[in-house]
């Protein structure tokens, strides 16, 4: 699941790319301006939209549980029905992870993070993969909010990573164990909780005007668990270790998690709380670091980009640097940019770049 919002991330860092190319390369903006011209627009030979289709269609080969009648990859049937039985809870859906049969849902929420993020600012040009898009956001949604459903508690994992290894089946056969992990408050996990909460508080912005009632559910939930990541601090990789690494250790600690759920929970309730908490906690939670990749471990970048939104489209002059921290990542990653630390191969169009340095790590 890690590798499938490559094209995703990569959507969202493109709305970025061009007023940070205009500041890395300090191209003034005018009619002479060196990057508008009147010649004829040249378009690429490669059919993105059939490559849209294709993501999003990974989704539904990823997919656990009971199946649809809408299913498209009519090859993958049932499994998984009686995930969460062991702690006698419905954990039953969500998504697979790669090739794998655990369902880690570190990496999950992240996914379903930046597909919603991708839908927000992509959905219009999206068009027939609109609704395929949502469906694939709903489903991982539908899972975290079984996940979530026990107040201070998060089911995190299903399945043992490395019995699932040491045995590559299809899930519809699995006899692998079907063990189930959580964290709660004598074990915490805010990087997962506070992931789950931006992925909920994200989805619920896509389901805003087409499903209000599921809206304000995801929403409800986002705020309730990342109260539990902010009131128990710590990280699920000390008290799952054996578990979630090496597949999904949380390297990066827990901080860059809380700044980014924070983030989000801001966008989607436009609650004074929430900038509060950003402006009070920022530093602590490594908003001036630099960090130069952007994944399912680390979210300071992304965190930066919203904020650095929030601060050009809503005059939020307290996250004014969050702006010039996010230009910085940028310009590190635009060839010839006098900061420039990212090496490409012959051919590739910056834009695409950003998604391969960005993603690989």
């Amino acid at each position: 699941m890690a590798c499938a919002n490559f094209s995703f991330t990569l959507l969202v860092l493109c709305s970025c790319f061009a007023t940070s190319f205009l500041v890395c390369h300090g191209f003034p903006v005018h009619r002479k301006n060196p990057l508008h011209h009147r010649h004829q627009p040249r378009f690429a030979s490669h059919n993105y939209r059939d490559a849209l289709t294709k993501s999003i269609l990974f989704f539904e080969g990823q997919r656990s549980g009971k199946l649809p009648s809408s299913q498209r990859m009519t090859w993958r049937r049932d499994s998984g029905l009686t995930d969460g039985s062991t702690m006698h809870v419905d954990l039953v859906g969500g998504y697979y992870d790669a090739g794998d049969n655990v369902k880690f849902g570190f990496p999950m929420a992240f996914t379903t993070t930046m597909l919603s993020w991708s839908v927000l600012e992509f959905g219009g040009l999206m068009k027939g993969e609109l609704e395929n898009a949502r469906g694939a956001i709903r489903w991982a949604t539908d899972y975290l909010l079984k996940a979530t459903a026990h107040t201070d508690t998060i089911y995190v994992q299903v399945g043992d990573a490395n019995k699932d290894h040491a045995c590559w089946e299809r899930p519809e056969d699995m006899d692998t164990p079907r063990s189930v992990f959580k964290v709660d408050k004598n074990s915490p996990g805010s990087d997962v909780a506070a992931e789950t909460a931006a992925a909920l508080a994200a989805a619920s912005l896509v389901f805003r005007r087409c499903d209000p009632t599921y809206a304000k559910l995801l929403l409800r939930r986002a705020i309730r668990v990342f109260q539990f990541a902010d009131k128990y601090r710590g990280s699920y990789s000390y008290g799952l270790k054996k578990f979630v690494c090496p597949f999904y250790c949380s390297y990066s600690g827990y901080e860059d998690e809380l700044l980014w759920g924070a983030a989000w929970l801001h966008k989607a309730t436009k609650n004074p709380t929430y900038l509060n908490y950003i402006q009070v906690n920022g530093q602590t939670l490594g908003a001036a670091q630099f960090d130069n990749t952007f994944g399912w471990d680390n979210k300071h970048v992304g965190a930066r980009i919203l904020l650095s939104k929030a601060f050009l489209v809503q005059k939020l002059q307290s996250l004014h640097d969050y702006k010039g921290h996010a230009d910085n990542f940028i310009c590190s990653l635009i060839p010839g940019a006098p900061y420039s630390s990212a090496q490409y191969t012959p051919g590739q169009a910056p834009t695409v770049l950003i998604s391969n340095v960005v993603l690989s790590s």
